[in-house]
């Protein structure tokens, strides 16, 4: 190759370059410097708090106990009848 090859060569990369470079910063543009908040956390404290006695006392319903309301003589109640 002669010189004058090469510096075509070199031209047309430098070129090329500087151009692509140009149309990303076009695209995709230039990062911006932002700044993130977050939240203020409250630390955890050891200390128990007592649960309010006008739900939690020993004449409450218990939820986990099963109702039955009635006797049910039929055993099998989604038999057509």
């Amino acid at each position: 190759m002669k010189k004058n090859d090469i510096a075509l060569i070199v031209l047309i990369v430098s070129v090329t370059l500087v151009f692509t470079y140009f149309t990303a910063r076009a695209l995709i543009g230039e990062p911006k410097s932002q700044s993130a908040k977050a939240e203020v956390v409250e630390p955890i404290s050891a200390e128990l708090v007592q649960p309010t006695p006008k739900i939690f006392n020993k004449d409450a319903i218990n939820p986990t106990v099963d109702i039955e309301i009635g006797a049910s003589s039929n055993q099998q109640p989604f038999v057509g009848n």
